[in-house]
């Protein structure tokens, strides 16, 4: 059984070409991954972390506040050949956590200029053209989604984290299956008793199999108005 604690969870920033032990997909150099088991290298959305946003380091009032807010967090560290060690490079938190450990921050001179740099380093992370697109495709495939929730989707899909479901091929291309499996994460994680699940200590297969059933309704909800036009159409 696989236990979510704020204190054990850490993402490691490989140094070499990588694989998802799970889903069997290239990650490319200096992928993002988890280690599971007897190593296995499991990639952030196999290991439902995908979901999480990153805090860089140098920052330790807005850190400490995070990572407090956040019901689940993951230290992120990438190995240093000329030190011989792992090195802390940032946090990785819940989106809500660091709005509000930044609206808390906000006071302070300094943290706003560092909530400034935090922001471009955010924009710089997505393909703001290619986030465009997905988030139509989202809306297209999903006309029933709540208002702005494909933005959302395709903003957590698309960050530049390896392992991202809209980072895959398959995804750039639009690809209806793809777009479905990043609709499916965001509202396993947003719609669902899932990450409660998680945090009570329950096994991710079984967590994953509790909340099925209300994932697929909601996905049959949002999709429904799809459905109806096209047996309309025949």
């Amino acid at each position: 059984m696989t236990t979510r604690r704020n204190d054990d969870l850490t993402v490691f920033i490989t140094g070499r070409d990588a694989q998802c032990d799970v889903c069997k997909e290239d990650l490319g150099r200096h992928a993002w991954i988890t280690l599971e088991g007897d190593s296995r290298a499991v990639c952030l959305a196999c290991a439902d972390l995908d979901h999480l946003v990153f805090l860089p380091s140098g920052d330790a009032a807005l850190t400490r506040r995070a990572r407090k807010h956040s019901r689940l967090s993951a230290v992120v560290v990438k190995w240093s050949r000329a030190r011989k060690r792992y090195e802390r490079q940032g946090l990785l938190v819940e989106d809500e956590a660091l709005t509000r450990a930044e609206a808390e921050c906000e006071a302070d001179a300094k943290t706003r200029e560092a909530r400034r740099k935090q922001a471009v380093a955010r924009r710089a992370e997505l393909d703001e053209e290619y986030l465009i697109r997905f988030a139509a495709r989202v809306r297209e495939l999903y006309p029933h989604c709540p208002e702005g929730r494909e933005t959302e989707i395709a903003a957590h899909a698309c960050r530049k984290y390896s392992g991202r479901v809209g980072r895959s091929a398959a995804a750039k291309s639009l690809d209806p299956d793809a777009v479905r499996l990043a609709v499916t994460a965001h509202i396993r994680h947003a719609e669902t008793s899932y990450d409660d699940l998680l945090l009570a200590g329950i096994d991710r297969s079984e967590a994953r199999a509790r909340v099925r059933e209300a994932v697929e309704s909601t996905l049959r909800t949002w999709k429904e108005f799809l459905a109806q036009t096209a047996d309309f159409m025949r």
